[in-house]
């Protein structure tokens, strides 16, 4: 892992960056929750998701929005951290100029960030949204959903309430072409306290199942060599037990 300073509007942004060893693999971007509630790129929430596309062959970025740890600016509950947001992926996509997808992911403020993102990206393919703040923000823009996705929610979230997520769900898949999968998690708390090795699998697994449901190959010119059309038929790697345990032993690993 990397630790990355790129340049945003209001300044230098602050990240953390895992470099897939294939130049085709696909890639992330996570979003962390609200900064004057302490979030940070280092939440154990945004930690699980970074970890899981890692651990699934992607080429994955956490950074801090303005304001947040090293990064410069001042917090503007919206618009200047869905520009930083704009600025990540497209410093992500600029260092993996071969990568055959694009995914976003967010953690409750960073899942609304997120999901406004996937609004003005089309070459987002794919979302993991936890807990968005359904029951505090307007996720009307939504209208349509330009993409499939997972949602996740705790049974007992104590700020976001869970009946407003599933409407919001219900509502994202009453619209045409778009598959909204849903995943509550028995018992977890807003944090995901004691369940984030459920959320890991929980995700990992949808990452699995939608690379191998879509698979876009680029189309190019001319003859290539046998190693890149191999690259272009690699499935992602598969989620074991082996992975989760590693993974929960590692949870402490990247705190500040």
């Amino acid at each position: 892992m990397t630790e990355v300073l790129f340049n945003g509007l209001a300044g230098r942004l602050e990240g953390r960056y895992h470099q897939s060893e294939n130049p085709a693999a696909p890639i992330a971007l996570i979003l962390h929750p609200h900064p004057q509630y302490g979030g940070t790129m280092n939440n154990k929430v945004v930690y699980t998701l970074f970890s899981c596309f890692q651990n699934l062959g992607f080429s994955v970025l956490r950074f801090n929005f303005r304001s947040v740890g090293r990064s410069q600016g001042n917090f503007e509950d919206g618009p200047g951290e869905l520009s930083d947001a704009t600025v990540a992926l497209d410093w992500l996509q600029s260092v993996n100029p071969e990568a055959r997808q694009c995914w976003i992911a967010g953690y409750s403020f960073g899942a609304w960030i997120g999901l406004q993102l996937l609004m003005r990206r089309p070459d987002i393919n794919n979302f993991i949204a936890v807990s968005p703040p359904a029951n505090e923000k307007d996720f009307s823009f939504l209208a349509p959903c330009p993409a499939s996705g997972l949602i996740t929610q705790g049974c007992i979230d104590e700020i976001v309430n869970p009946a407003s997520v599933t409407n919001l769900v219900k509502r994202l898949n009453t619209q045409r072409n778009v598959s909204v999968a849903y995943a509550m998690i028995e018992n977890a708390d807003h944090m995901y306290n004691n369940h984030l090795v459920d959320l890991y699998k929980v995700a990992g697994n949808y990452i699995i199942d939608a690379m191998k449901k879509k698979a876009p190959v680029k189309k190019r010119r001319g003859r290539r060599k046998k190693s890149e059309i191999e690259n272009e038929q690699e499935e992602p790697m598969l989620l074991t037990d082996d992975t989760s345990d590693d993974f929960e032993n590692d949870l402490d690993g990247d705190e500040e």
